[in-house]
């Protein structure tokens, strides 16, 4: 059993690689009784300024796993910050452990850092499918560890901390153009649930905006902005191998 929280696939993809039962954690998370039982469970969730989704760790705050082994995937873009031991210390803190834990570099889809077309073009030099079987390896064979965190892992998180104090929860983050035409495609995709439609317009609240920026990556017509800079406000992402279809299902969070 994995778990799973995603944006434009990537960590979708790793789920799909080291489990056959997966679980959206924007589906989970509305659970009343969120106890789970399996022999291993594991969480597969990306990383933004080094740290889990706000969301994953409510999730983590509230589940229970009944399990003999548990793991924790990280999927990061180019410098992971240190992200196992940031992961670890927080899982501390809500009185919880786990067997596993490491990451994996996939393309980087933070709009205001990288060119997706750069990103996707260096892709290949990461060699994700190669990292993915290692770590199945690992989970399958029950080992326990953690990635190891260097000095220079943390003075990078610190440093990302200093230099974007503030910055990160600036609202509003996103604006939408006269572009929209009321798709509601980033309607389905937000995790959080936090787009409408007004008169046939998106509209972001950004109430418990995840940042995933699974709403401006998916958008067919590029109507969705930020309004901080961008490396290239032509180019998007989505995983190749994860469908639009999968994005919906995994973070829909509309009911009727």
């Amino acid at each position: 059993m994995v778990f799973y929280f995603t944006g434009t696939g990537n960590s979708l993809y790793a789920a799909k690689y080291l489990d056959e039962e997966r679980i959206s954690i924007p589906q989970a998370i509305r659970r009343e009784n969120p106890v789970f039982r399996a022999e291993s469970i594991g969480v597969v969730c990306p990383v933004y300024g080094h740290e889990m989704p706000s969301m994953v760790k409510d999730f983590l705050r509230k589940a229970e796993f009944r399990t003999g082994y548990f793991y924790l995937i990280l999927t990061y873009g180019r410098i992971h910050g240190g992200a196992a031991e940031l992961a670890e210390s927080f899982l501390g803190s809500c009185g919880k452990k786990a067997d596993y834990i490491n990451t994996i570099m996939m393309v980087d889809n933070f709009l205001p850092g990288f060119d997706m077309n750069e990103q996707i073009a260096i892709n290949p030099e990461k060699r994700v499918e190669k990292h993915m079987v290692s770590i199945k390896m690992d989970i399958d064979g029950r080992k326990r560890y953690k990635q190891p965190v260097s000095e220079e892992d943390r003075d990078w998180h610190q440093a990302f901390l200093d230099r974007t104090a503030g910055t990160l929860v600036k609202k509003p983050l996103y604006y939408v153009t006269d572009e929209c035409i009321g798709c509601e495609i980033c309607t389905r995709v937000c995790p959080a649930g936090c787009i409408r439609l007004e008169g046939r317009k998106a509209v972001n609240t950004e109430e418990n905006c995840q940042m995933c920026m699974a709403c401006i990556h998916h958008c067919p017509e590029k109507a969705i902005k930020l309004t901080i800079p961008e490396k290239n406000p032509d180019a998007r992402y989505h995983n190749e191998y994860i469908s639009l279809t999968e994005i919906v299902e995994a973070n829909n969070q509309r009911t009727e």
